[in-house]
């Protein structure tokens, strides 16, 4: 995805590169590095990308990078160019609160490293080495981005930070990335997508026909999400008391699948729908249970 996007973009190792206009020995295009966005994430943010995504992003880069050369060789980079790329990656850690202080400055320095702490005989000591080095900051990188997901979405005031439904849980969790990375068309038209599939998921879940199939009915097929939650709800909160209540369901799963097929949703409506899904989910697991 394009880093210059008019939408914050989420950002791959392959945004770092871009088409050359020289070809290889076999007529094919070939890659460069972008120096220039490497230089401007030295200097600050860059318009139109998060620092969190750059950071995840060009760590992986640096990180794999250094185990190509400390093993088999087959880098991307050269000599001066891991150096750039390692001080835009320290310059866009700091501006998120990581520190990371390199002890090489570029290949020729690394292997110079690993000679000094005995490495310098086996691939697997120098990417054990490496995992030290990067491992705990991958898991700041982790935290950081899992409270950025919980931020972007609807959060529950129940103390749980999960429903207890594995499966619901699961769906909620790729919904809450789907968002957080969506920035066209498309994409907010996916997150109706995965919406529909947190509530056919909480369906699965909750709808018991040896509970909820009355008499002379038959089992309402996984299809009918809409009809066999509200049947849920219905049995759980009835009366007219809990009539608001199950008004909300109705309506998220409609929003739900109104945004899904939608032929231009907007970012608004997608993030609104997802959120609903977020707080229906909720809702449902508080019906027959305090938490």
């Amino acid at each position: 995805m394009s880093v210059y996007s008019s939408t914050v973009a989420t950002m791959i190792q392959d945004d770092f590169f871009a088409v050359s206009t020289e070809s290889d020995g076999w007529g094919s295009p070939t890659t460069e590095l972008r120096v220039d966005l490497l230089d401007q994430l030295r200097a600050g943010p860059v318009a139109g990308v998060d620092d969190l995504d750059v950071a995840i992003a060009l760590s992986g880069l640096v990180w794999d990078e250094l185990k190509a050369y400390g093993t088999d060789g087959a880098t991307r980079l050269d000599n001066e160019q891991i150096a750039l790329a390692q001080r835009a990656l320290k310059a866009t850690l700091h501006r998120i609160g990581i520190e990371l202080d390199f002890p090489w400055r570029n290949f020729e320095s690394f292997k110079t490293h690993w000679i000094k702490n005995e490495c310098s005989g086996s691939w697997q000591a120098r990417r054990v080495q490496l995992e030290e080095f990067f491992g705990p900051v991958q898991q700041q990188l982790d935290k950081l981005e899992e409270a950025q997901f919980r931020a972007v979405n609807a959060e529950a005031v129940s103390p749980h930070t999960n429903t207890g439904w594995p499966k619901v849980d699961v769906e909620l969790t790729e919904l809450r990335r789907r968002f957080r990375c969506a920035a066209t068309t498309q994409d907010y038209r996916d997150v109706g997508n995965r919406s529909v599939a947190v509530l056919e998921a909480a369906s699965r879940t909750v709808y018991d026909p040896a509970v909820h199939v009355r008499d002379g009915e038959t089992e309402l097929s996984p299809d009918k999400t809409k009809l066999r939650i509200s049947r849920y709800v219905e049995d759980s909160l009835a009366g007219k008391d809990n009539e608001a209540i199950r008004g909300v369901v109705v309506k998220t799963i409609e929003l739900a699948h109104s945004v899904k097929h939608s032929t231009e949703p907007s970012r608004r409506e997608a993030g609104i729908s997802a959120d609903s899904v977020i707080m229906l989910a909720n809702i449902l697991r508080r019906v027959n249970q305090d938490f």
